[in-house]
């Protein structure tokens, strides 16, 4: 196949079902979470409210936005957990004072294997999630783990 110069590129336009297909064809846009079942709540917002926009859409974590919609960070089930139990007035604590700034983020054209390859590889250790923004830097998807994997996606 080097031979001839066939690349992986035309085996997946001509085989685009099989698993090497769907690795250079599958790209973020089309497994990320959007509208209604992106979960976002404004700095303002309290961490009960946080809580329950994380509970609603089942997802382990919300995005965090200022006044104009940007991304400006995230709140993970394991961080509502930490600060439920560090601060007895946690539940009406404004997000914006204990949130994480700056969530990892991704581009939506990004292969979405490319995109599990970068999860597993992150330093200090493997993500579970990255948000999508548009230019403004407003949210407009969410990526998970269990999205690439339910789109028949593995590790190499």
């Amino acid at each position: 196949m080097e031979q001839r110069g066939f690349t992986a590129e035309e085996f997946a336009r001509t085989h685009p079902g099989g698993m090497l297909g769907r690795r250079l064809t599958v790209k973020v846009a089309e497994v990320m979470r959007t509208g209604n079942a992106l979960p976002i709540v404004t700095e303002a917002q309290t961490l009960r409210e946080a809580l329950f926009e994380t509970m609603e859409k089942s997802i382990g974590c919300t995005g965090v936005v200022d006044r104009q919609g940007r991304l400006t960070g995230i709140v993970t089930d394991g961080d509502l957990k930490r600060i439920i139990t560090r601060r007895d007035d946690a539940l009406d604590v404004p997000v914006g004072e204990v949130m994480t700034h700056h969530p990892k983020t991704i581009d939506a054209d990004v292969l979405a294997a490319d995109a599990l390859a970068r999860m597993e590889l992150n330093l200090p250790g493997p993500l579970l999630m990255y948000f999508i923004v548009d230019d403004a830097g407003k949210p407009v998807g969410l990526l998970h783990l269990h999205d690439i994997l339910k789109a028949g996606l593995r590790s190499e």
